[in-house]
């Protein structure tokens, strides 16, 4: 059975919605448009992109290349988020900016909003999207005996028979990923760069085998391009049933090779760092890779996972453990999308809901450090639990996503400040840092319960202001206390440290369900920040003709 909309539209809308005999738009109609036409525009548009004149020619032609390829990507993240036929679907939608608001959401639920429907005939989002049968329940999965099941690059579908079997991605999606394959293969002829040459050829591989372990590793590898790709099902936000299942995506990156050089010297300062965090030492064993690294970039494309609902400001890959333990991580810093972020939408936020006589800390350079060190802080603390006999990521299932955007969030911010105590960055204070911060956390909350980063964001902001780090003060502004943060940070870095390690999912799924939501009070900020139409996030224009160049 389907439920309606009815917490969004009145009866009398969603009697004409589901009536296609009306000629003339009624009152409920004209309220149903203006209700989309506000939703599309909480989304500020950017245009994507970049200074081209560092790049070759051969390299120019290449990005026709990947664009196709990332737009297939896009297609097939699609089919894994929703069952329907993507383009039946748009194609049954009248309303335009219901339309655009679809395309945003990839389907009929608002990812910004606890992924409620925003359209009639559609109930609540299957929690295990459409990697896995709609009718399956946990119980039928965790008996069926199957050695593929959990894997992450396999889908299950169900036999005639009712029976279930597991499908690899390479198999259900093979004309498609075999399309893919053929492009980068076609751009690794133009690459110009050796690194970059075999990672394409590497990757195309991997499409059509599921064994992205090779690939990674050459990804690792890459010192000197100019172009970076990534490409594949990497992320596991989509799976909300088991958190297993990996979503494809794309982007398509230029290195700003200025940036990036002031970046370098904080890669050997990693085994520094690991130690310098605020638990016991077992809580931090092992060493980061060395062969990690920090660059800055501008996205020129983004599609599937990336691309959806909230868009993506710093990459932190591979997530394959092996791999870390080997060579460690990139950091991929998205410099243009972070300063549209910032001015689209935290500038606006400090001018609403944070106290004026902090509002000077408010600099991009700090939200860009606390941005950088959030991806940083993924690859730091553990990699598996202290038994040692399952990674964190399999300890704490679904919960997993929400406390390592947590973890990543406040080292995030406790890196940033150590490395100015140390003198190691100039030009910003922890103050700047500090309130940077608490912005940020009124920007990212309002990505919803039903985004990773969006309860993390939540378990945050209730611990920071119920230890009274943040305060409200009697105008509804926002305040950090500086005498108490640092050590209310230190407090929650460990408690989320601890937790992986432990990997005790049991006291994850319990504060996670206590803290993972808005409270009145922050509710009512947000509801501010709405009736100001500051942007919840930023929509891009993408594309060859963006950047001037010829299919």
């Amino acid at each position: 059975m389907k439920t309606f909309l009815t917490f969004l539209l009145p009866v009398a809308v969603i009697g004409w919605l589901t009536s296609c005999n009306q000629v003339t738009k009624t009152a409920e109609q004209l309220t149903f448009d203006s209700l989309m036409q506000a939703k599309v525009a909480e989304f500020a548009v950017v245009k994507l992109t970049t200074d081209l004149t560092a790049l070759t020619e051969n390299e120019k032609k290449m990005i026709p290349m990947l664009m196709e390829a990332a737009q297939i990507m896009d297609n097939l993240f699609w089919q894994q988020a929703f069952e329907e036929n993507k383009q039946v679907f748009l194609d049954s939608i009248v309303n335009p900016d219901a339309r655009k608001f679809a395309m945003i959401n990839y389907g009929p639920w608002e990812r910004l909003n606890g992924n409620k429907p925003f359209l009639p005939d559609y109930g609540e989002k299957p929690a295990g999207a459409n990697f896995y049968p709609q009718n399956m329940t946990k119980e039928e999965f965790e008996k069926w005996d199957n050695p593929d099941k959990t894997n992450q690059y396999t889908l299950v579908w169900r036999n005639e028979d009712g029976s279930l079997r597991s499908v690899w991605y390479h198999e259900a999606y093979q004309e498609q990923l075999e399309k893919v394959a053929g492009l980068l293969k076609s751009a690794s002829q133009l690459a110009d760069d050796p690194g970059l040459k075999k990672y394409l050829e590497m990757r195309a591989e991997a499409l059509v085998s599921d064994d992205y372990y090779p690939s990674d590793m050459a990804w690792m590898d890459m010192k000197t391009n100019t172009i970076d790709l990534v490409i594949g099902p990497i992320e596991n936000y989509e799976d909300k049933l088991f958190g297993y299942k990996t979503a494809y995506e794309s982007a398509i990156l230029v290195k700003d090779k200025e940036w990036s050089k002031r970046l370098e010297k904080f890669t050997g300062l990693l085994p520094m760092l690991q130690e310098q965090l605020p638990v016991d030492a077992k809580y931090k064993q092992g060493t980061p890779g060395t062969a990690s690294d920090l660059n800055a970039y501008d996205i020129i494309y983004s599609a599937g996972d990336m691309n959806a609902g909230s868009k993506t400001i710093a990459i932190n890959l591979p997530n394959d453990e092996k791999v870390q333990s080997t060579k460690g991580s990139r950091r991929l810093q998205l410099k243009n999308a972070m300063r549209a972020k910032f001015d689209h939408i935290l500038v606006p936020i400090a001018g609403v809901l944070i106290d004026s006589a902090q509002r000077d800390h408010i600099k991009f350079d700090a939200f860009f450090s606390n941005v950088m060190f959030h991806e940083v802080g993924h690859g730091l603390g553990m990699k598996k639990t202290i038994a040692g006999n399952e990674t964190i990521r399999e300890a704490l299932k679904e919960k997993y996503s929400a406390f390592e955007e947590a973890k990543a969030d406040v080292l995030g911010l406790f890196l940033s400040v150590k490395l100015i105590e140390l003198g190691e960055i100039t030009g910003i204070t922890p103050e700047d840092c500090f309130v940077t911060f608490m912005a940020g956390m009124f920007r990212s909350v309002r990505f919803g319960a039903a985004s990773a980063h969006g309860k993390a964001n939540m378990m945050c902001f209730n611990y920071f202001s119920e230890k009274g780090a943040f305060e409200r003060t009697d105008a509804g502004t926002y305040t950090v206390n500086f005498e108490k943060i640092r050590e209310v940070m230190n407090e929650w870095a460990a408690f989320v440290l601890i937790t992986e390690g432990d990997g005790n999912y049991q006291q994850a799924a319990e504060f996670l369900e206590a803290n993972g939501l808005i409270h009145p009070e922050l509710q009512a900020a947000l509801d501010l920040l709405k009736s100001k139409q500051i942007p919840v996030d930023i929509v891009y224009d993408q594309g060859v003709s963006m950047l001037g160049l010829a299919k």
